[in-house]
């Protein structure tokens, strides 16, 4: 049986227009721009306007990393969709994407996963074993949120954090197994649960008095999951550089989940990598979820902070509870 690798040869990304400011927010609940930066890092993050939906940014990211890679759409034989704010319940947004590329009448296979902040390393995951099984040769993976939508913005804890994009990368199949999707480590505990969720759904189906006691909006135990997030962080960037024998010196570039400035400065510091070797755009963009790996991918990418042969880690971790990483060599 012959062996496959699975390379990302394109990237991209879509981020709305509108802003929203630590500023603004300071106008909407009891906060500031000093409070929000000393304990999240972030100063501004994107908001989908009217007429903008996780489906178009998807789309826009996607026609980008397929350029990227050269390609046409009618080459992509496969689209996997990480998001927790679909653009429907049913059709799949992954299903939205495909028709916006022109690829209905061509019947290719579109679905959406769901692991929260880890749905883009999930659906790389999962992109990349149906490459390196010889099934197709092509694959469009996505993660993309509009948690703006999902987002209350009278609870201080959480519309601080939340923001709106997508990141797309176009996997293709190598006779080099030496380069691409080299290592990954999918995870989840459904015991955390409780520790961020969304209400909505077949346990709380959506009603009026949802509406009114604000139901319908992310929950999120704000103290635990930051220790949740500390632990796997480091955890995870480890375990990828013992399973594959990597030093410090060796990997490039680390491309985290963009959670918090703080977890990513901690967790990095413990692990000797020096600052310019993590690329951290969280001060732009806030938590964006399953799209947070991929719009850093994409800015690390067109930035020239990696380039071919270079090897990056990614790390996210997020509701479910989930956590992945994933090595990849250019």
């Amino acid at each position: 049986m012959t062996n496959y690798g699975a390379i990302i040869t394109g990237t991209g990304s879509c981020l709305p227009e509108k802003r929203l400011t630590n500023e603004d927010l300071s106008k909407m609940v009891a906060t500031n721009d000093e409070w929000i930066v000393q304990r999240t890092g972030m100063k501004e993050r994107r908001i989908a306007s009217e007429g903008e939906s996780t489906a178009t940014l998807a789309l826009a990211a996607s026609q980008k990393a397929i350029a990227a890679a050269g390609l046409q759409p009618t080459d992509i034989e496969l689209i996997v969709c990480g998001t927790i704010t679909p653009e429907m319940v049913t059709p799949s947004t992954a299903c939205f994407v495909a028709t916006g590329l022109g690829l209905g009448e061509h019947g290719t296979p579109a679905f959406d996963l769901g692991a929260a902040c880890s749905g883009f390393l999930y659906a790389l995951d999962t992109g990349a074993a149906f490459i390196k099984s010889g099934r197709y040769k092509n694959v469009l993976v996505i993660g993309a949120e509009t948690l703006s939508r999902i987002t209350d913005y009278t609870d201080r804890g959480t519309c601080i954090l939340f923001g709106d994009g997508a990141g797309a990368a176009v996997l293709q199949r190598s006779t080099d197994v030496t380069r691409g999707l080299i290592y990954s480590s999918l995870h989840s505990d459904g015991r955390g649960w409780e520790l961020l969720y969304c209400p909505p759904g077949s346990r709380h189906p959506i009603t009026p008095e949802m509406a009114v006691s604000r139901h319908q909006f992310l929950k999120m135990n704000g103290r635990e999951v930051y220790k949740f997030a500390v632990h796997r962080f480091e955890q995870m960037i480890d375990d990828a550089m013992r399973k594959c024998e990597l030093t410090v010196d060796q990997i490039k570039l680390i491309v985290p989940h963009q959670v918090n400035k703080r977890i990513i400065d901690s967790a990095v510091h413990k692990l000797g990598f020096p600052p310019e070797r993590v690329f951290v755009n969280i001060e732009k963009y806030g938590n964006t979820s399953a799209a947070s790996v991929p719009i850093a991918l994409d800015e690390a990418v067109r930035g020239g902070h990696l380039k071919k042969d270079d090897v990056a880690i990614f790390v996210a971790f997020g509701a479910g509870l989930t956590w992945a990483n994933a090595v990849v060599k250019f």
